[in-house]
């Protein structure tokens, strides 16, 4: 860092250079004013990232969830490093660097090829053509179904349906067929089926479940009425199985919403509301026959 000695007066700068310890002080106080420096442009890019971060919040907040918005983050943070700390590192050598040499840019065009480059190029334009986005439920072309959590630079975070989540690199989503069960919808849906007992008063227990999804902070209007107002999906009769009623009930939510937090709600909220209003869930039992001709339970 010999540009803090181009500060000082002359008479200070002779001073260290004619002392028989000056070569020694001139060392530390360029390793001490090099750690202050580079702290100080860590602190400006930890300040900066903060309001990218708090920006983008705000947009989010407005538009929602976008898979671009959270690409477009990551490339800005990056894009600070470079600005705040790299540039200014480098000073007058930036311009007789790597990407000043023929050669060396050739290298820099055949390492593009490679994997890291590949995912960061397959990262934008997932970004730009948004085949999905974040929130919606997608099927890859290997069976895996689940919920877009996040892209980064590199990869795709997906949410699977007994919750696990696998981290898929960019290169790869970008080349397989996807099949986006959410494209094209305001919401998200999930079907819920419930059985219930032979006794059941069928219309009650329709209603019953139907006010539960209502009820639930989760659920939205899907479906469209014959006037062209959005309601809640009817809950409708499927089957008469062997031991049960099967009712059924497409639930509408958030496209930012979590899967596994809607069934959580859904069937906790339908599973004491039945029982309140008496409709028995039928399970699975056994009668045993004695020899004396009785019979238990």
């Amino acid at each position: 860092m010999n540009f803090i000695f181009k500060l000082l007066p002359d008479s200070v700068d002779n001073f260290f250079a004619g002392h028989p310890f000056g070569n020694l002080v001139r060392f530390l106080i360029s390793i001490l004013s090099g750690a202050l420096f580079i702290g100080f442009l860590v602190f400006v890019v930890w300040i900066a990232q903060k309001a990218n971060k708090k920006v983008f919040r705000i947009i989010e907040s407005r538009s929602g969830k976008k898979i671009h918005l959270q690409f477009l983050e990551r490339v800005v943070n990056i894009a600070i490093i470079v600005i705040v700390i790299i540039i200014p590192l480098a000073g007058d050598r930036l311009g007789t660097s790597i990407l000043g040499s023929a050669a060396v840019l050739t290298a820099v065009v055949g390492f593009a090829a490679q994997d890291v480059i590949k995912d960061v190029l397959s990262g934008f334009l997932i970004s730009i053509y948004k085949p999905f986005d974040i929130g919606d439920m997608i099927e890859l072309d290997d069976g895996t179904i689940g919920v877009v959590e996040s892209i980064t630079m590199r990869h795709v975070v997906i949410i699977r349906l007994d919750n696990l989540r696998d981290v898929i690199p960019n290169s790869r989503i970008n080349d397989i067929p996807v099949i986006n069960y959410s494209i094209g919808q305001d919401a998200r849906s999930w079907l819920f089926e419930f059985n219930v007992s032979y006794d059941s008063d069928v219309y009650k227990t329709k209603k019953v479940i139907s006010e539960a999804v209502k009820e639930s902070p989760y659920s939205v209007p899907g479906v469209k009425n014959d006037r062209g107002d959005m309601v809640y999906a009817p809950v409708q009769f499927l089957e008469m199985g062997d031991s049960s009623l099967k009712m059924s009930v497409r639930v509408y939510f958030d496209r930012s919403g979590n899967i596994f937090e809607v069934q959580d709600d859904i069937n906790t909220r339908v599973f004491k509301a039945l029982g309140g209003a008496g409709i028995e869930i039928p399970y699975s039992y056994t009668n045993v026959i004695l020899k004396d001709g009785s019979k238990e339970q």
